[in-house]
């Protein structure tokens, strides 16, 4: 089973092809990880690669409640904590660097309004840190002189990522987010060197990449991307173009993987190409193949040669032991998957999160170093 078999991420030897995916859970405390969260990963250290949840790299970055950073100190200390113990039972975990733009509210601001590369606010609605739903603002305009602070919290990001013990770093550049409002042409409509021609608008992808890799070496930073899926209402005239153009950025940088969402019913424009194509045939490096994938399209996409990876997002979230029981599956031992409780998502604290029971393996024979 081809999803089962190792591969080498760079430096890291990947036991298996199966990805945590980066997933909110909104479950901190004063943006530091609490005591649950190196078991919540540790128990899922049987994947090939953790992706830890989204953290903002300063406090502008927020725009959810009870989400992770990683700036201070006190949150290096918190999140060691959590990569301890995922090395101490052989796991593997990378860190998403991650700044949210315009999809945010002055609540988590002292008032002031969100960041973005334009004063055009996201379609939708903010999530205010006490879980209400309240009507997107119109943004602030970074000037260049803000624009440079940001690229210099990445860097910091970065550095205390590598302090904090991950094993790699990805960039957050999907999802409507800052950096993919910088990329698209709806959500940029600037005037100087960052806004107008396809290039200009990767200029903010291309210094936080360059700020990324002053603290990391490239075989251990990946990026997410999501291909103009119109995610936060970004949108972009030409998709396809400007993603390839980013695909081809990134892999002329040597990032070693390139992490993104498949087309669905979201993509609008997008949906006329096959995004995880387009980065096989963009990018140099390893393709992660993320969006709804199961045990038998998983396996099919690396099979295909398209990617060389998946992500998987809520099958990871209900079983803790995923790849165990795609094992025992695929072997025809039973293993039938536990149902994500889609209440317990967001906030909460143990229940919904660490308390998802494991397979108990009695007919399957796993070997135990899969165990």
């Amino acid at each position: 089973m081809a999803l089962l078999s190792p591969f080498a991420l760079g430096p890291l030897a990947l036991p298996n092809r199966m990805v945590l995916a980066p997933l909110t859970r909104s479950r901190h405390v004063d943006q530091i990880p609490t005591d649950l969260a190196p078991t919540y990963y540790a128990q899922r250290a049987s994947a090939g690669l953790l992706i830890a949840e989204a953290t903002q790299v300063m406090p502008r970055g927020q725009g959810y409640p009870q989400t992770p950073g990683i700036y201070t100190d006190a949150q290096v200390a918190a999140w060691r904590r959590v990569t301890d113990l995922v090395h101490a039972v052989g796991g593997r975990i990378a860190l998403q660097l991650w700044h949210v733009g315009r999809v945010s509210h002055s609540a988590y601001h002292d008032g002031k309004p969100p960041v973005a590369p334009s004063a055009i606010p996201a379609t939708g609605k903010a999530m205010t840190p006490d879980f209400q739903f309240v009507d997107f603002e119109t943004p602030h305009a970074l000037t260049a002189d803000e624009i440079a602070e940001t690229v210099e919290a990445y860097r910091l990001g970065a550095r205390k990522a590598k302090e904090a013990g991950f094993d790699a770093v990805e960039i957050h550049a999907a999802n409507g987010y800052l950096i993919e409002q910088f990329l698209s042409s709806g959500s940029n409509q600037r005037t100087d060197g960052y806004g107008g021609s396809v290039d200009n608008r990767l200029r903010f992808l291309r210094e936080v990449t360059e700020a990324v890799l002053s603290e990391w070496d490239a075989d251990r930073v990946g990026a997410r991307l999501s291909f103009g899926a119109g995610i936060n209402g970004v949108v972009d005239e030409d998709p396809q173009t400007t993603f390839a153009a980013v695909a081809e950025t990134l892999s002329k940088a040597g990032l070693v993987y390139l992490h993104g969402i498949r087309s669905n019913d979201r993509m609008g424009a997008a949906a006329s190409f096959d995004p995880i194509q387009l980065m096989r045939d963009h990018f140099d490096g390893a393709v992660i193949a993320n969006g709804g994938y199961g045990r038998e399209d998983g396996d099919a996409v690396i099979e295909a040669g398209t990617a060389d990876l998946v992500a998987y997002g809520r099958p990871f979230l209900a079983n803790p032991d995923l790849p165990i029981r795609y094992a025992a599956q695929a072997a025809g031992l039973g293993a039938p998957l536990n149902e994500p409780d889609s209440d317990t998502f967001y906030g909460g604290g143990a229940h919904g999160y660490t308390d998802y029971p494991v397979w108990d393996g009695q007919e399957a024979n796993v070997p135990a170093e899969e165990a």
